[in-house]
């Protein structure tokens, strides 16, 4: 994890001596990293898209195939052949970003070895400062509340977890876009639910710092798929 959490700690540091805010430095961190892998993110939303406009013959292809499920893996892989579709692409940016992700965990959770390199009294000025609502990036935004719930104690997410949740669904409606001839797949249905309620529920023991890079990351993913189905659309009409 130290492989990870020192360059992107030393990036996040970079930024913070430019800002001088730890908020603001998380904030253009997540910017920086994102355009970064634009390219790919681009070609993930891109094959997410081309899946969709297929829907239709992939689904007359399970009809017609649905007692021979060699002839029907045949039949797929042709299908996505004759699009220029490969299945996998859109799993490449995901793959990629998540050692961002968990580098940048560990590099807010210990901020003084991997942020700060070791000054205490740096990271001390930095993390204890406040940000917007919170008192600090470091602890969860969380409320404390006078009953215990199953697995979270007495806290409950605030504000920026519930961002996050928030922003998580609508960044996963929109890279699913529309189905042609038919609905999305119940597992896309379950996912674009469940992983909004994880990320829910992780905001109570994730570092408040780590739940803003999640939610910014969410808004430039929004962005992004915006400008691709605008630009869509443009080429359709």
């Amino acid at each position: 994890m130290s492989v990870l959490a020192k360059p992107l700690g030393a990036l996040l540091h970079l930024i913070y001596n430019m800002v001088g805010n730890y908020g603001m430095a998380i904030i253009l961190f997540t910017i920086v990293t994102k355009v970064v892998l634009l390219p790919l993110t681009f070609k993930q939303l891109q094959s997410t898209k081309a899946m969709n406009e297929i829907q239709p013959e992939l689904k007359k292809l399970q009809e017609k195939y649905k007692n021979d499920k060699t002839k029907l893996n045949e039949k797929t892989l042709e299908l996505y052949k004759e699009h220029n579709i490969n299945p996998m692409a859109g799993c490449l940016p995901l793959l990629i970003q998540l050692p961002i992700l968990f580098g940048l965990f560990a590099a807010l959770r210990t901020p003084v070895e991997y942020v700060f390199a070791g000054d205490a009294a740096a990271a001390a000025v930095a993390i204890s400062a406040p940000f917007l609502w919170m008192a600090n990036l470091t602890d969860p935004d969380v409320l404390k509340v006078a009953f215990t719930l199953p697995l979270m104690g007495n806290k409950i997410p605030w504000i920026l977890p519930i961002f996050a949740a928030v922003t998580t669904y609508f960044s996963m409606a929109m890279s699913a876009g529309k189905k042609k001839g038919g609905s999305q797949p119940q597992a896309m249905k379950t996912m674009t639910i469940m992983m909004p309620l994880m990320i829910l529920f992780w905001g109570v023991t994730f570092p408040a710092g780590l739940t803003l890079y999640w939610a910014v990351s969410n808004l430039f993913q929004m962005v992004q798929q915006y400008f691709i189905n605008h630009r869509s659309d443009l080429k359709e009409a």
